[in-house]
């Protein structure tokens, strides 16, 4: 039995942390906020997406893949909310046509079951979508990730593990042949642990967690906000499942989708744009050394320089709601101004590195008793049963080093 400590009680860090207290290890997490998933594990779309969009062979394909069905099977298990309602990529026009088609041969690579479909039988699974083609995915879910979080957390509880909430995790170094963990508790104190192994899964402050290990992290985290709308009662009915538009390939991000929620209601976005604070959910909330951490990094610059065209769509639909139902409205027409209303947003944690690329896949860097998540954003949901299991084997040959 080795003594583990977790940074972050999202989904990742929760799901890692009950893998290794139901085998037997002694696991504290620490968590700053008072309560599990209160970032991007709370406030993504709920979806559980099969792996279409990914790169053969990379973690998020593989990982992705199989956590489409174990955290769905994962769900039914523990009477968490859940339902495989499948999805539509749907091309607009000729032009997008050709990219659906790669798309597909993609989630074919990948081994998801999807289908190249003509515009009537498009309309069969969604009556109101528009579309030349489209890909049919019955895989693609969606699922209560709020809900998913307590049942891990109660996993980690039961076997005997603690999860410390209102704890700030301050920094670590390794000593022999373990980690001394500082933080703050509740009441701001400092104090010290002493852990044979460390695991983080910070989430937006990944870099940094890192830095303060003495670790240099290979990216740095730039925050991005997603913002959503929801459909009004009376425009809902316009949408039953999972509607997505064909991905540009121009800008990194996938672009507004319609999104049935598995608790009612149909979620309508994000867009994507720089947040100002890590923590940044709306335009007013700044925070001036978040934004010289990313105005100081070339790499932001790089990024803006090549995506500027799509990046000023970004900011304009963000400031518009007229433009952002318009978006909407090619993918089902008849969706106005008066049928979205405002939801809470999200941030992605968006791993940046130098040159401007983004990072594309899952990144978890392992130096010495730590591993650190430094990048994983959707399908990290998805994949998290998943992920946890990879981290376990990084552990593990931590620990055996």
């Amino acid at each position: 039995m080795a003594r583990i400590v977790v940074v972050g009680a999202g989904i990742i860090g929760l799901a890692t942390a009950a893998r290794l207290a139901t085998r037997g290890d002694d696991v504290v997490v620490l968590e700053k906020e008072t309560e599990v998933a209160e970032h991007q594990t709370g406030r993504n779309s709920g979806v559980i997406h099969s792996g279409l969009y990914y790169v053969p062979g990379s973690l998020k394909a593989r990982l992705g893949t199989a956590g489409a069905a174990s955290m769905t099977a994962f769900a039914h298990e523990h009477g968490v909310a859940v339902e495989t309602c499948g999805k539509l990529v749907v091309a607009v026009d000729d032009d997008e046509v050709a990219r659906l088609d790669v798309l597909a041969e993609r989630g074919r690579a990948n081994g998801v079951p999807v289908h190249r479909i003509g515009p009537d039988e498009a309309r069969e699974h969604e009556p109101h979508v528009a579309c030349v083609a489209a890909l049919r995915v019955e895989s693609t879910g969606i699922v209560d990730y709020r809900g998913v979080c307590r049942v891990l957390a109660a996993q980690v509880t039961d076997a005997g593990g603690e999860i410390r909430l209102g704890t700030t995790f301050v920094g670590a170094r390794t000593d022999g042949d373990g980690v001394r963990v500082r933080l703050l508790d509740p009441s701001g104190d400092g104090t010290e642990l002493r852990a044979d192994a460390l695991v983080v899964c910070a989430g937006l402050y990944a870099d940094r967690a890192a830095r303060t290990c003495g670790i240099q992290p290979a990216a740095r985290i730039v925050p991005f906000r997603g913002e959503y709308f929801e459909l009004a009662p009376h425009a809902a009915r316009l949408v039953r499942g999972l509607i997505y538009p064909v991905p540009d390939p121009r800008f990194p991000f996938l672009g507004v989708h319609l999104t049935k929620m598995v608790g009612g209601g149909v979620h309508a976005g994000p867009n994507a744009v720089l947040a100002l604070a890590r923590e940044g959910y709306r335009w007013r909330d700044v925070s001036p050394a978040d934004v010289a951490d990313a105005l100081t990094w070339p790499g932001l610059w790089r990024l803006g320089a090549r995506n500027w065209a799509p990046g000023a769509r970004e900011v304009a639909r963000s400031l518009s709601t007229s433009l952002f139902a318009a978006s909407l409205a090619r993918l089902v027409p008849g969706i106005g101004k008066a049928d979205i209303v405002p939801a809470p947003a999200g941030v992605r944690a968006q791993a940046l590195q130098r040159d401007g690329s983004m990072v594309d896949d899952f990144l978890v860097q392992t130096v010495g008793r730590q591993v650190h998540v430094l990048n994983a954003p959707s399908p990290a949901a998805t994949a998290s049963l998943e992920i946890a299991k990879h981290l376990e084997r990084e552990l593990d040959g931590a620990l055996a080093a």
